[in-house]
């Protein structure tokens, strides 16, 4: 692992050698330095579950479309908030906690993610690959339901974890000067929009995809094919009544 240069070369890998397993031992000891991440108030507001048995997963991956990050995956570890742990210490200390709204959501899912986050560097760094799915928050319910999650549990991340069989390109990222703003933000104009999305407008598979799908140009395909409005506000409905069911008040 060439950790100087890591963060510059980073890919993310969703193909796994088949024949190599990765350990319990080796996934618990990088879950325990992951879990040196800064969080709020030190409560640590998360837990994880940790997916390796071949049927495990496989109950797992519909919920995740069956994409192949996941079915060829060597473990696969759900990130909650876990709000369950933290309240019965509190009751049984005779305190009624007060995380279920809001702001204890909103610390939660942040404090999970920097616990994610530290994971995966760090199991990269010990030269696994691994995929964040970001279909987690569509079927929660049904995630919940195949773990076993209790009331106050609330999955939000899913990592694939396994030994890399690829070595894809490197995915371009927008200019540096797009993200970041000195003192205050700058709006951008029309044509500075233009150029700092140019370099991922002209790329071959940008073209296809527009191709593909009938498109004008790749801010429709992402508007309106990857991401739609309608779809983002149906998975939106279910997360939310999910979330209700659990007591969360947003």
């Amino acid at each position: 692992m060439d950790t100087l240069n890591y963060f510059s070369t980073r890919r993310t890998i969703r193909r796994y050698e088949p024949s190599r397993t990765v350990s319990i031992e080796l996934i618990d000891k990088m879950l325990e330095d992951a879990a040196r991440a800064a969080n709020t108030g030190n409560m640590q507001t998360y837990s994880v579950i940790v997916s390796t048995d071949p049927e495990e997963i496989a109950r797992l991956s519909p919920a995740h479309f069956n994409q192949p990050a996941i079915t060829g995956a060597k473990a696969v570890l759900t990130f909650c908030i876990d709000f369950n742990r933290f309240n019965h210490w509190c009751r049984i200390n005779s305190t009624e906690p007060g995380l279920n709204n809001l702001q204890g959501f909103t610390w939660g899912v942040i404090d999970t993610s920097i616990f994610a986050q530290q994971f995966v560097t760090i199991a990269e760094m010990n030269g696994l690959g691994t995929c964040y799915l970001g279909t987690t928050t569509y079927n929660a319910g049904q995630i919940a339901e195949t773990l076993g999650l209790p009331s106050d549990v609330v999955p939000v991340i899913t990592v694939t974890v396994g030994y890399p069989a690829e070595s894809p390109e490197l995915q371009e990222r927008l200019p540096i000067g797009a993200i970041v703003h000195h003192s205050r933000y700058v709006n951008p104009s029309d044509d500075e929009l233009r150029e700092v999305y140019s370099e991922k407008e002209n790329l071959e598979s940008s073209k296809q995809f527009v191709k593909e799908n009938n498109k004008e140009n790749l801010a429709q395909v992402f508007a309106e094919v990857r991401y739609p409005r309608a779809a983002n506000e149906q998975f939106s409905r279910v997360y939310k009544e999910y979330l209700k069911n659990q007591g969360i008040a947003l």
